[in-house]
């Protein structure tokens, strides 16, 4: 005959009342409630005093709120017209080619071009992630914004290593520079701890920005690679890595 062990006997037994840890909840829930009443209580008192400083608090208070809405809408706004602007491309091929009988042996047609440099920044950073994702970084995401150290899209590449990319929405006119490369190479190693850095750009990239890239094994992509990888005329920058021919001046 088995023996029954401790274990299997305690399992069957619920746990006891603990009258001490219910009275410890209790008097903690009772020290929120003060605390809370005290700081209304407070809190109308001063504006009884002050009423002008009340109304301007929640004047800033409300105005925070409304600017915090509207950066998430737009930030979901622009990520809906990136997906959009990436995938439409795409659609028109396929399309085309279910209308296209099969005997004909006409070369498929090219996809429109997506204008990113018309985009605005966050826009553009969700285009990025977009490529990214529809070539096999399917985690990738936009991390942009106040504090992010240079990274604004960070994902992992299908063999498994860790992507970081700086976006550069900039014009034609105006060019990436050393002291840019600089910066996201002091960040994207050693506090983002990427495997391989990317710096995506609408404008041209200077000679020694270009140099110090290559020093710090940083992948430039200007805008005729960029429009390349959008089309799918070339791999994408994680596994091509060639440099990019630095603008003339």
């Amino acid at each position: 005959m088995g023996i029954q062990t401790r274990r299997d006997v305690r399992k069957g037994r619920r746990p006891g009342f603990d009258i001490r840890r219910t009275a410890f909840g209790f008097a903690f829930l009772a020290l929120l409630v003060c605390g809370a009443g005290l700081a209304v209580r407070t809190a109308l008192r001063s504006a009884e005093r002050h009423p002008v400083v009340a109304v301007a608090c929640v004047v800033v208070l409300v105005a925070g709120t409304v600017a915090l809405l509207r950066m998430r809408r737009s930030r979901r706004a622009a990520a809906r017209a990136a997906e959009a602007a990436v995938g439409t491309a795409y659609e028109v091929v396929d399309a085309a080619l279910e209308e296209a009988p099969e005997a004909e042996t006409a070369p498929a047609p090219v996809p429109p071009p997506v204008d990113y440099a018309a985009m605005d920044p966050y826009a553009f950073e969700e285009a990025v992630a977009a490529l990214c994702r529809r070539d096999g970084c399917l985690d990738a995401e936009v991390v942009g914004g106040a504090g992010d150290l240079g990274a604004d899209v960070v994902a992992t590449t299908p063999d498994g290593r860790r992507l970081v990319v700086q976006c550069k929405r900039y014009t034609c006119d105006n060019k990436v520079g050393s002291q840019d490369l600089q910066r996201f190479g002091g960040t994207c190693y050693a506090v983002h701890e990427a495997e391989v850095a990317l710096v995506v750009s609408t404008g041209e990239f200077t000679e020694p920005a270009l140099e110090y890239a290559e020093q710090c094994g940083i992948v430039c992509v200007g805008p005729d690679e960029l429009t390349a990888w959008s089309e799918g005329a070339a791999a994408p920058p994680w596994y091509a890595g060639a440099a990019v021919q630095p603008a003339e001046g």
